[in-house]
């Protein structure tokens, strides 16, 4: 049996202010995340009118999906899912079943391992279905995609433009730094089914990076927006602390990276361009922040290659019993061998 169609899968975001508060409340149910850390991180949509840019960049990327499919032969609808909010991901795999899907692919917006960033995903897609019912379509989540061309190329010119932006008679006193979502210290630990695998992901994107765009510049990868409780540790250093640290070592311009991210959404435009600038002005830092993929045609035209990669796969899959390792994103793929059923 062939797919017979694409699922965009991801995290979602409000788009009205009276959405916001829903919204964190779906993404933190369980957690025991206490109202006045919900009412914190509201201010921060709200200081956008309480519209996440994320559902819009996936409106776009999907578009460009679409158009890209159309332009080079990959005969699939594309659909449209979301973890956290509209349009949620059990009314869209409804709407695939009610269209005569049966197997689909998933492209989910996060390039990397992990619970939350891969295995997460995994399990929204296993509840959609589950919601669904026996008719809902079976769905495979594609490979992750870390240190694809598609992902690292747009990342490694966006370096490129920012250090353009920067005084060139003080490139010995600037410095790249790469960001990613902080999660817990334990988390990382146990992150795929030998550990470590988030963090070690993200040292060999920033690692294909900095080769391409700036070999000549020191670097450093550090965390942002984290969210968890004061007592439990997390990635560090977060990238405000590093900031002052380069300060006190005498630099004078930073162009920060945001390779844990496929598109400016709001932890971007927020953790980044209004709180890391700030401390950045503080301390008298010349600050570049490097763009992300987006709708890049070759972030565009990776997905097509996942696409297609996954289907040859298939074939081969089918003429000897499995899926070839080197193109699996298994349902245990991201957890370690203690959680295993």
């Amino acid at each position: 049996m062939a797919y017979d169609a694409l699922v965009l899968v991801s995290f979602g975001g409000p788009e009205r202010p009276e959405d916001v508060l829903p919204f964190l409340q779906n993404v933190t149910r369980g957690r025991g995340v206490p109202p006045e850390r919900l009412a914190e991180v509201a201010e921060h949509y709200l200081h956008f009118g309480g519209v996440s840019p994320i559902n819009q960049q996936c409106r776009d990327l999907l578009a460009a999906i679409r158009a890209d499919f159309a332009a080079n032969g990959v005969d699939l609808p594309v659909y449209w899912g979301n973890r956290n909010w509209d349009p949620m991901l059990a009314d869209t795999v409804a709407r695939m079943r009610d269209d005569g899907i049966t197997r689909a692919l998933a492209f989910v917006t996060s390039a990397y391992g992990g619970y939350s960033s891969c295995r997460q995903y995994q399990e929204d897609i296993a509840t959609a279905r589950a919601a669904v019912g026996p008719d809902a379509p079976v769905i495979e989540k594609l490979r992750q995609f870390w240190d694809h061309p598609g992902f690292v190329e747009p990342h490694a010119d966006a370096v490129r433009a920012a250090l353009a932006q920067l005084d060139p008679a003080k490139r010995d006193s600037t410095r790249l730094v790469f960001t990613a979502h902080s999660i817990p210290v334990s988390a990382a630990a146990t992150a795929g089914p030998h550990g470590g695998r988030y963090t070690a992901q993200l040292e060999e994107t920033a690692r294909l990076v900095h080769a391409a765009a700036a070999p000549d510049l020191p670097y450093e990868l550090v965390w942002q927006s984290r969210s968890g409780p004061p007592q439990v540790p997390w990635l560090e250093p977060d990238v405000n602390d590093h900031l002052t640290a380069l300060a006190e070592q005498g630099v004078t311009g930073v162009v920060v990276s945001p390779i844990g991210f496929v598109s400016d959404h709001l932890e971007v435009v927020w953790d980044l361009d209004t709180e890391a600038l700030e401390t950045a002005k503080q301390l008298g830092l010349d600050f570049v922040r490097a763009g992300t993929p987006g709708t890049d045609p070759r972030f565009v035209a990776m997905v097509r290659e996942l696409v297609r990669e996954r289907i040859a796969a298939d074939g081969e899959r089918r003429r000897l019993g499995e899926l070839p390792a080197w193109d699996t994103c298994p349902a245990l793929c991201c957890v370690p061998p203690a959680r295993r059923p």
